[in-house]
């Protein structure tokens, strides 16, 4: 049932529970508005996914939009002043920010594993400007106005068979959408539409269907007892099963400070020029690229003493005192 002055959006990640999420929504014959995805950026031109996904987003945005009438929307950080300018992982990378304890200025440099900077700067902070009740009131409500109904969809229309899964806050006129988004009321607290998010969480993740059962939030995939099986499923025999479910194309940003060692020698071994890169900005972070204190030109020392046969590549007992 559609609320009256509601904007129903998906975030989607292109995750196979996020992408069952949509088939979710259309057989419980929920209304769609829009769906959103936040694009990270390792540079001006280069995007952060590898390209096996880049091209597989590409393929899934059409299937979506052939199936269910909808436009992926691409969205992307911008610097705050400029909006216009993109603002890439690299830029930030190379931001000064002031250093309280000692008093001076410094680079970003790699993010730190608590409170890492590029979730934030690049996705979060994106989310929240979008969802912010002032950016849906202008995009949305002009196209409500004209009687555009092409980017909406329920049961009755869709005559065919077919992870973010982040929560933030989206601040809106000293409340949250958290909690007034949905609301039997249209005009809720001033509002001139309010925002209901669907999430792909599947029906076997308690822990997270717990916490993030709350007000203005949906799970159809919940609701339909769908879980993490039958959401692959699904996404396989529909063409939208992601590459990294198949191969060992890394899911995420390819300089991931998160990722293992074993993602971080096919990347050198495969895109050696996103290899160079890494070690540039190795070069000038302040910040080590692990947090255990181990760069990407300790890597490098590794995977070289690899390739000359020094050492076995993943040999459970390599110890770093072996290349270091």
């Amino acid at each position: 049932m559609r609320e009256p002055n509601t904007q129903y959006i998906l975030s989607l990640s292109y995750g196979k529970d996020s992408l069952a999420c949509l088939e979710a929504i259309r057989l419980l014959g929920l209304p769609l508005d829009r769906i959103v995805h936040a694009e990270i950026w390792a540079t001006d031109t280069i995007p952060a996914d590898l390209p096996p996904m880049v091209d597989f987003k590409q393929k899934a945005d059409c299937i979506i939009e052939e199936r269910y009438g909808i436009t992926v929307e691409h969205i992307c950080a911008t610097r705050e002043r400029e909006r216009e300018e993109r603002l890439s992982y690299e830029k930030q990378f190379y931001t000064l920010r002031f250093n309280k304890e000692r008093q001076d200025y410094s680079l970003y440099g790699f993010p730190v594993r608590k409170g890492q900077w590029c979730t934030s700067k690049l996705k979060t902070e994106v989310l929240t400007k979008f969802f912010n009740q002032s950016n849906i009131r202008n995009a949305v409500l002009r196209d409500t106005d004209k009687g555009n109904e092409k980017q909406s969809f329920s049961r009755r229309n869709s005559g065919f068979s077919d992870t973010s899964d982040a929560v933030v806050q989206f601040p809106i006129e000293n409340t949250t959408v958290e909690q007034s988004a949905f609301s039997q009321c249209p005009k809720h607290k001033g509002h001139k539409t309010n925002i209901v998010q669907y999430l792909g969480i599947a029906a076997d993740e308690p822990e997270r269907i717990e916490r993030h059962t709350k007000q203005g939030i949906i799970l159809p995939l919940v609701e339909l007892g769908w879980d993490e099986q039958m959401c692959r499923k699904w996404c396989e025999e529909n063409d939208l099963l992601s590459p990294i479910y198949t191969t060992a194309t890394r899911g995420g940003c390819w300089f991931c400070h998160n990722q293992g060692v074993e993602q971080l020698r096919l990347l050198r071994k495969d895109y050696p020029e996103y290899w160079e890169l890494m070690l540039k900005w190795d070069n000038d972070s302040p910040v080590t690229f692990h947090p255990d204190g181990h760069t990407v030109h300790d890597f490098e020392k590794r995977f070289a003493a690899e390739d000359k046969g020094l050492i076995k590549a993943g040999d459970t007992k390599f110890r770093w005192k072996q290349v270091l």
